[in-house]
């Protein structure tokens, strides 16, 4: 099972921001003066993702949008995007991929099952409809809505390849949401 990076109690002002550590410091170290010519370009890069929420991305639908998206995430995050997206290209066949609010969301047909984005600290691996999966995945994000599950994976090793795919497949066969309505 993937190791997950414990996100605090919904709804208090710190949910979904890692524990204090390395990160808070250097988030800390940008607002003093003269650290920002000091500070690499990576950690500029993706500001708004790297505070706890969803990246400026534009929603756009396409392979592309989303391949620029996860090489725009700074390491160990882009690391992590990139092995969850290729294990989806592996485990879906007629995969979909689209940008949409800050993350990379992916689907099979008409609707899109589960996301991925980058955060301060880790990727959320979320199923849009994870409360219905076996086992269910053991966080839930905030402000996803009630049904999503997911993980925190705070580096490569954290991701449990078959537990992954086998809930990516599971996902794929409950219809997604933003199903186009006829």
């Amino acid at each position: 099972m993937a190791r997950t990076v414990d996100t605090g109690k919904a709804g208090g002002k710190a949910a979904g921001k890692p524990a204090a550590g390395p990160v808070a410091k250097a988030g800390s170290k940008a607002r003093q003066p003269g650290a920002r010519a000091a500070a690499p370009a990576v950690a500029t890069t993706l500001p708004v993702a790297m505070t706890g929420r969803a990246s400026p991305a534009k929603a756009k639908d396409g392979d592309e949008p989303v391949f620029a998206y996860i090489r725009s995430l700074p390491q160990p995050q882009r690391g992590i995007a990139e092995r969850v997206d290729a294990l989806a290209a592996r485990t879906l066949p007629g995969l979909r991929r689209s940008v949409k609010w800050g993350m990379a969301w992916y689907g099979v047909g008409d609707g899109w099952c589960f996301s991925c984005g980058g955060f301060a600290g880790h990727v959320k691996l979320t199923f849009g409809r994870g409360t219905s999966l076996k086992p269910v995945p053991p966080v839930t994000p905030i402000g996803m809505g009630k049904d999503s599950r997911g993980v925190n994976l705070a580096s490569v090793e954290d991701l449990d390849e078959r537990q992954a795919a086998s809930w990516m497949k599971q996902a794929t066969a409950i219809p997604g949401f933003g199903k186009k309505k006829h």
